[in-house]
């Protein structure tokens, strides 16, 4: 069988380290006359003899001499660039992230963390309720609330957010507390905008029953400036738990309906393609995988 090139090429250099045509066929587990029949190829392809050989040892010549030496660094540099890379090299380059912005808060403090501990990483994080075309944008790690549709996605569960149904104690003592969903229809309302419809998201609750906000009194494509309106009293808004928790727990907010929200929603952290993974990413999908699931 023809050896290409490449083969020929280590075959040669093993033979000129180990100074032994039989030494070189154990290393490789070949036979010594597929040794020599390499060796023989690539004189023949090189226009030169690289080796005077004798009954008891064998010795390169002056050509030969250097196209071990040139073979050698033409192997190492292919060698590093096939094989995974080193220490210091894998803790370098670009990973890039897509999450909802929703998550900011909860986000942030990890990923400056993060970057602390891995200063050669960089980060590519993009903040978005839309969700991210992994392929075009070159995602390479996701967070995602509710369902992972694609099936080709490698994704693990971390944790799971609750919709929570808020208003200010202010709002509720001038207008009353709602009692059915059908009575936020006359209830003054913030929403996030859904960029895709331009309309305000859907509310969800129990038994699958979803509710499309109708007097938005503030709109908004930033959740924390929906929060802020919240805790002034603008209205009444559904909001993820884990953003009105700080609120809540001071007293600017208080939950509504409570009996009426839906069950949570799963919250994945997913990497869109399957198979060899760079160890930026790896660590970096270690890390939230571990963070995200401890926060409460």
């Amino acid at each position: 069988m023809a050896l290409n090139k490449l083969e020929l090429l280590r075959i040669f250099c093993t033979a000129a380290e180990l100074g032994h045509f039989k030494a070189c066929a154990s290393k490789l587990a070949i036979s010594p006359q597929a040794v020599t029949r390499a060796i023989q190829q690539l004189e023949q392809l090189t226009g030169e003899v690289l080796f005077h050989r004798n009954t008891r040892q064998i010795r390169l010549t002056q050509f030969g001499q250097q196209l071990w030496q040139d073979g050698q660094q033409q192997l190492a540099q292919l060698e590093q660039l096939l094989s995974p890379r080193q220490a210091s090299a894998e803790l370098a380059g670009l990973v890039r992230l897509a999450a909802p912005a929703a998550y900011r808060p909860v986000l942030m403090p990890l990923l400056l963390e993060f970057a602390r501990l891995y200063p050669q990483i960089q980060l590519d994080i993009r903040l978005s309720d839309q969700h991210s075309d992994v392929v075009d944008e070159q995602i390479d790690l996701g967070i995602r609330a509710g369902l992972l549709r694609d099936q080709s996605f490698v994704a693990v569960p971390v944790s799971k957010v609750a919709l929570w149904l808020v208003a200010s104690p202010d709002y509720v003592a001038a207008h009353g507390a709602p009692q059915t969903v059908a009575d936020l229809n006359q209830h003054a309302l913030t929403s996030v905008l859904d960029a895709s419809t331009g309309r305000a998201w859907s509310w969800f609750f129990a038994k699958g029953e979803t509710y499309s906000p109708r007097q938005v009194r503030w709109m908004v494509n930033d959740t924390a400036e929906e929060i802020a309106a919240l805790i002034a009293g603008v209205g009444i808004g559904q909001v993820a738990d884990f953003l009105a928790k700080p609120a809540l727990a001071r007293g600017q907010l208080q939950r509504l309906l409570p009996e009426l929200e839906p069950e949570p929603w799963p919250v994945s952290l997913y990497r869109p393609q399957r198979g060899p993974v760079p160890v930026r990413v790896r660590l970096l999908f270690d890390y939230l995988r571990t963070q995200l699931s401890q926060v409460d």
